[in-house]
């Protein structure tokens, strides 16, 4: 029975497909498809040879392979990622690959903490030992400052000189474009009629900076104007200031300028603002003069003059008419901020409390300070600043 089955099966595949051909036909295209790629790999063969390194690094992330020699210095820029991190190191020839520095970061918990900045190195290392390296605040190499808040641009280009090895000079030649520095030009208009005066004063703000080692003149104040404009935008003081003070932004820095010379401490900053506001702008103060004595040392010390106590001044130092800073029998603010404010005298004459003060004056060592809205009561408060041992 399974005879005449398997017989009657191979009979109807004879009248469709005939056995003979069917068998000679599949081992012809076996033989000629192994020919072929027999062909296609002597012509290739060349060629994927060639490739392999390439294909293999693609796969394996080609390495160095142990700690490196030599010395190379790479700079890691802010918001690097880590493949822009890898390019710079392959360009100095520090790791092999971008993609075995990325490996390498990720495979370490701390790889992605890798901070900008220039680093001191050394050439063909093993990526590990790279990402090690970069992870070390000692390869760091940089030149930290702090600027206090209230300094004058010429203080301030004494202590960049001094942790840049940059001359003064250089500083002061580089500050005559404040605009240049990136100084907005409209922070330099003006609602009370005084001609606009364009100075950095009030915009290198105080803070610790790290500068690039071999940085200019240039990009040292390029960085603090920048920082300066990054706070403004933080705390949106143009726009307040325009809004609620209803004066123009420079005259307002002015203001957080003299606040931050005036007050003896950080919570007098914004009643300081009130007081100069309402000595200008309120009408009911003597001829909206200010009388703050800081104007009169700023310009001594822009001229190269000795500073002195408000207590040791005359009048005709107070009210003298060559002095344009000077505040004295004088209305309005000075030509331009007199130092370099912090953020909060910025937020103090931004938002200053309300009050009506027209007076103050500092009462204790610790250079706390009354206020009044009348001159009996600020010769009251001068009575205790005496008691104090202030006055």
């Amino acid at each position: 029975m399974i005879d005449e089955l398997d017989l009657a099966f191979d009979e109807k595949a004879d009248r469709t497909k005939p056995r003979h051909r069917r068998s000679r036909g599949g081992k012809g295209r076996t033989s000629a498809a192994f020919l072929l790629t027999f062909v296609l790999l002597a012509v290739l063969g060349g060629g994927v040879y060639l490739g392999y390194n390439k294909v293999r690094d693609f796969f394996t992330a080609a390495d160095y392979d142990g700690p490196g020699t030599g010395t190379a210095q790479v700079q890691i820029k802010e918001s690097a990622t880590l493949t822009d991190m890898g390019n710079a190191l392959v360009d100095a020839d520090v790791v092999k690959s971008t993609a075995a520095f990325v490996n390498a970061a990720d495979a370490n918990p701390q790889g992605h903490n890798i901070r900008s900045g220039t680093y001191n190195l050394r050439k063909q290392m093993a990526a590990k030992d790279a990402v090690t390296l970069l992870l070390d605040p000692k390869s760091r190499v940089s030149t930290g400052v702090t600027i206090p808040e209230g300094k004058t641009a010429k203080q301030v280009y004494a202590l960049l000189s001094k942790a840049t090895n940059i001359p003064v000079k250089d500083f002061e030649e580089a500050a005559k474009d404040p605009v240049a520095l990136g100084v907005p030009a409209f922070w330099f208009n003006r609602t009370d009629g005084q001609k606009p005066a364009r100075s950095i004063e009030g915009f290198l703000f105080p803070d610790t900076y790290e500068f690039q080692p071999k940085g200019t003149a240039e990009q040292v104040l390029q960085t603090m104007v920048a920082h300066f404009l990054k706070v403004a935008e933080k705390i949106d003081f143009v726009n307040t200031v325009q809004k609620e003070r209803k004066i123009s932004p420079y005259e307002a820095l002015t203001v957080a300028s003299l606040a931050q010379a005036e007050a003896g401490n950080e919570a007098d900053l914004g009643k300081v603002a009130r007081v100069a506001y309402n000595r200008i702008y309120s009408g009911s103060f003597p001829c909206s003069c200010l009388q703050f004595d800081v104007g009169i040392n700023y310009y001594y010390q822009l001229t190269g003059r000795p500073t002195k106590p408000s207590k040791d001044m005359t009048l005709a130092e107070l009210t003298d008419p060559k002095n344009p800073y000077r505040t004295h029998n004088k209305p309005g603010l000075t030509p331009t901020p007199i130092n370099n404010p912090g953020q909060a005298a910025l937020e103090g004459a931004m938002k200053p409390p309300a009050g009506q003060w027209l007076y103050f004056v500092a009462i204790d060592k610790q250079g706390h300070s009354a206020f009044a809205t009348t001159l009996d009561g600020q010769r009251k408060n001068e009575a205790i600043a005496r008691k104090n041992g202030v006055l």
